[in-house]
């Protein structure tokens, strides 16, 4: 009885023991896993070094302006110039080459937009079509797929008749005039800003309201890029957008339009470095970069610096790359862009 007695015993302070140490181990899993988050938080891990896969990069396609004499200050929210990115994703552009069914599938995408498949050569790549029942015109590039198009409406003011859709529909109708043409493109999903407009002394003004207006200009801008912001050369307006009429007849509402858009291969992408936040400021005011507008700002104005982060530049004309961009955002509507890519990686 005695062996038994202790057997017992030991068995009894074994299990004891046994769970003790299980809820041990379990606690020590759950305090690992908590004090390594919280390391990970404040000493993450570095990321790997940039692939740099496309080689050097061809510069950013930035317009020719005149320059404005201002001058800049940093007042930010951080009190100072934030911490960018050390490294940034390049993506592919793929590029359109012509080939002998170019005209073809632009004759193709006219009918769809309600315009006649005979056209009019305007130059070796760029053909004018008519409209199937309107004075309204569609100019096509067959290469690239850049379009504009034009409603006369000297010759037929019925679209002015009605008031302009609100912003919402007026987007949802754009929309869906491309997708009959198998023309919306999949990253055309950014803010749709709207401008009212209105005509005066037989020109397109801007109007206050939508009650006040005789149209509606919508811009449609790209998504973002790997969490980034995308810009274009103006940001307040986008590559495409289009003006809408109240028009019952939707052969009627789409009064003019600019598609200038370039894909964007999310598949193929490349990690490069990028300039410090100190870098970039120091090459801006020492008259670096692209001011992309100065809003209501004037000539020997001071400019008030408020955001600088990085973004993705859209030009709307054809590059071979999807490039990210340091955007110094100030007051009164300023914008002015510098390359992001650290400038050892830039081809001449």
């Amino acid at each position: 009885m005695t062996s038994l007695t202790k057997i017992a015993i030991a068995t009894r302070r074994i299990i004891r023991y046994g769970i003790f140490f299980v809820i041990f181990l379990v606690v020590l899993r759950i305090l690992w896993g908590i004090g390594s988050s919280v390391y990970r938080k404040f000493f993450p891990a570095p990321p790997p070094p940039p692939t740099v896969s496309f080689g050097k990069l061809p510069k950013l396609p930035f317009e020719e302006k005149p320059k404005v004499a201002l001058t800049y200050s940093l007042e930010t929210p951080e009190g100072g110039l934030p911490t960018l990115s050390t490294q940034a994703k390049v993506f592919f552009m793929p590029k359109i080459a012509p080939n002998l069914l170019s005209l073809e599938v632009a004759r193709e995408k006219a009918n769809s937009l309600g315009f006649l498949p005979s056209e009019q050569e305007v130059s070796p790549t760029v053909y004018r079509f008519p409209h199937k029942d309107n004075p309204s015109t569609l100019e096509m590039n067959i290469v690239t797929g850049v379009f504009s198009i034009s409603y006369d409406l000297k010759t037929d003011p019925s679209p002015l008749e009605r008031k302009p859709p609100a912003p919402e529909v007026a987007a949802s109708m754009v929309r869906s005039y491309l997708s009959s043409a198998n023309l919306l493109p999949e990253d055309l999903t950014g803010p749709t800003n709207p401008e009212f407009l209105k005509i005066q002394e037989d020109k397109l003004v801007g109007a206050l309201s939508l009650s006040d207006s005789d149209l509606i200009r919508v811009y449609f801008f790209r998504k973002t890029y790997d969490n980034l912001p995308s810009l274009t050369a103006d940001p307040t307006k986008a590559n495409v957008w289009f003006i809408v009429s109240g028009a019952r007849e939707r052969e009627k509402q789409m009064i003019a339009g600019e598609f200038h858009y370039f894909s964007v291969d999310e598949s193929k992408s490349s990690t490069y470095p990028i300039k410090t936040a100190q870098a970039a400021w120091d090459e801006f005011n020492a008259g670096g970069g692209y001011i992309a507008t100065i809003g209501q700002n004037k000539e020997g104005d001071s400019v008030k610096i408020r955001r600088v982060y990085l973004a993705y530049f859209d030009p709307g004309v054809y590059t071979e790359f999807f490039q990210p961009i340091i955007v110094f955002e100030g007051d009164n509507g300023f914008f002015a862009y510098l390359p992001a890519v650290s400038s050892d990686y830039y081809g001449e």
